[in-house]
């Protein structure tokens, strides 16, 4: 049986993995649950998982929880807690799907704790990739993807060379905004940003895939996962959502994965890996399927996907100050503080204001989040 971790349970990724368990209890052991702030739903976890240790990184919320929870578990809080909970004994895989930056730090702490890491926390690739990739090479972890694209993009890799692979080809829906013109985009709410076609996912996620901005994520993401360059990584608009993603080799041959948009069988393919278990999941039916178109992506209008190559290819501490600005202006438009189109200014002016520094410790790469945060937050003041 396998001990799981869960970082970040109470979230879309973190709620279907609980569902995996569900359907292969005999499987999966849940030993750890992480969550923000969501404590009414982490005690229902509790009661029906019953794992070793629980984490809250919001104080107040984890003094709530204990004043309620009367079970076996132990509860923990604070940043340092769910440090403590990514590397504990009682998990051998742990599941990282934070939101944001906020999941590089318990995720290094589960690689040098021996743990295998089912990511699906791109953010942690994008702010510290050579890094990461780097200690989970010494210390012998696999990172197994989640995301629906990178899970694709692995299986498609499966049985053959690295060095015979020519071109990754990254495939996104393009949101609920596919087709627009800036214009047409200057005054969408907020309702509108959240009305994904083919996906059902958290806000802060579905508001960088409207921008394209998540898919600026997952290109630097796949260039540490595959250790690819900038140049063979090319994104293609595919509103269907049917084909996940799509390797090219050198003798011309491209290899698809094609699914049903379900979260569920790219986190049951992580956590089984190099097995594939049976599954309930839906299947396609290709006798019933609507035409499957691909496109070009207007990076014109959805300048996410050009700042994401040009932090990308800069490297060193760009795409942690890059998304670092990123999070802070999604929130701000959240709360609806500035416009959709303003993301991309925030990110921009942030980017521009800061020098580069190549390969940087963690240390480096916490202290420059933390200066684009700030840089950012002054942007919204002025």
């Amino acid at each position: 049986m396998k001990n799981i971790a869960i970082l970040g349970s109470t979230g879309s990724i973190g709620t279907q993995t609980l569902d995996v368990v569900r359907a292969n209890a005999e499987r999966f052991h849940v030993s750890v649950l992480a969550a923000n702030r969501s404590d009414a739903l982490l005690e229902k976890q509790l009661q029906e998982f019953a794992p070793e240790l629980a984490v809250l990184v919001d104080a107040e919320a984890a003094a709530r929880l204990r004043a309620h929870y009367s079970g076996p578990t132990k509860i923990l809080s604070g940043m340092d807690g769910l440090i403590e909970a990514a590397g504990s004994s009682a998990a051998d895989t742990v599941v990282t799907s934070l939101m944001g930056s906020a999941g590089l730090a318990p995720t290094i702490a589960a690689i040098d704790a021996g743990k295998n890491i089912a990511l699906a926390n791109k953010e942690t690739l994008v702010v510290a990739g050579e890094l990461i990739m780097a200690r989970a090479k010494a210390r012998g972890v696999s990172i197994l993807p989640v995301d629906s694209e990178h899970c694709a993009l692995f299986q498609c890799l499966q049985g053959e060379k690295r060095e015979t692979m020519e071109k990754i080809l990254l495939t996104c829906s393009g949101g609920p905004f596919r087709g627009k013109k800036r214009a047409e985009l200057q005054h969408v709410t907020i309702q509108d940003v959240l009305r994904h076609p083919t996906w059902t996912m958290g806000q802060k996620i579905t508001v960088d895939s409207a921008s394209l901005v998540n898919k600026r994520l997952e290109v630097i993401e796949a260039k540490w996962l595959y250790d690819a360059s900038y140049d063979q990584i090319q994104v293609v608009v595919h509103p269907q959502s049917i084909v996940h993603s799509m390797v090219q080799y050198r003798d011309g041959a491209v290899m698809a994965q094609l699914g049903c948009t379900d979260m569920k069988l790219p986190i049951q393919y992580a956590l089984t890996y190099p097995t594939r278990e049976a599954s309930a999941f839906q299947r396609l039916d290709f006798w019933d399927m609507q035409p499957l178109t691909f496109e070009k992506p207007d990076t014109d209008t959805f300048r996410g996907l050009a700042l994401a190559y040009a932090a990308g290819r800069t490297g060193g501490t760009m795409p942690c100050v890059m998304n670092a600005a990123n999070e802070i202006a999604v929130e701000a438009f959240l709360q609806g503080r500035i416009g959709f189109l303003d993301i991309y200014g925030i990110i921009e002016q942030t980017m521009a204001a800061r020098e580069n520094q190549l390969h940087p410790e963690l240390e480096l790469l916490f202290a420059e989040d933390a200066w684009a945060r700030e840089y950012a937050r002054a942007l919204l003041r002025k």
